[in-house]
């Protein structure tokens, strides 16, 4: 199969203009970091799967690294680099940001809450020793080609409140199973790279 360049992905993402929410001091701000890599196979994309926790509403999840923006970020786009950082010990200061995508509304648990995430797009040339802390269980690299492809595509049954759904999702390796908001988040991205690109619910 032909790879996706990595110029035509930068190109792209410059190119876009990324959807954004009205916030206002109610509303909770959050960011994750899309962490692209390079390798002979084409780019990949950095995941990880959230420790699991009672109170985390995406426990167990396939993720990407990020969190809750705090006082001390300055931007959305700091709360990413410094969350990432602290969640898997990577340095996206020294990396090649991207750009911005459109911002997610979440919805834990199947509700809908005044909550926004905020995705932006880096690459980094080599792949660090990562130290994983307490928040994340693994982290687990996806082919960014194989998904805009399809070829990844599949369902997985999750309960929601009283009863189950099925949902859309991309399966890893290791079966791990991408869905809910890191997958809308993919595929508003996979659209910015081909606007021709069909999901599940095109």
């Amino acid at each position: 199969m032909s790879h996706l360049s990595i110029q035509h992905i930068r190109a792209r993402i410059a190119a876009h203009q990324p959807e954004r929410f009205p916030v206002n001091e109610e509303t909770r701000q959050a960011a994750v970091a899309v962490v692209l890599h390079v390798t002979d196979e084409g780019s990949e994309i950095l995941f990880i799967r959230r420790a699991q926790h009672d109170a985390d509403p995406w426990s167990g999840h396939m993720a990407f690294p990020g969190g809750h923006r705090d006082p001390v970020d300055t931007s959305l786009k700091a709360a990413a680099i410094r969350e990432t950082q602290e969640e898997i010990g990577l340095d996206l200061d020294t990396a090649t940001f991207l750009g911005p995508l459109s911002q997610q509304r979440a919805m834990p648990r199947g509700r809908t809450t005044d909550m926004v995430v905020a995705p932006f797009v880096f690459e980094i040339n080599d792949v660090p020793v990562f130290h994983p802390n307490h928040e994340v269980d693994e982290i687990v690299w996806g082919s960014l080609d194989h998904m805009l492809d399809r070829s990844l595509c599949d369902t997985e049954t999750r309960p929601i409140g009283s009863s189950s759904t099925v949902f859309d999702g991309y399966r890893l390796s290791g079966g791990h199973f991408v869905w809910g908001l890191t997958y809308r988040a993919l595929q508003t991205f996979f659209k910015v790279l081909d606007p021709s690109y069909m999901g599940p619910d095109d």
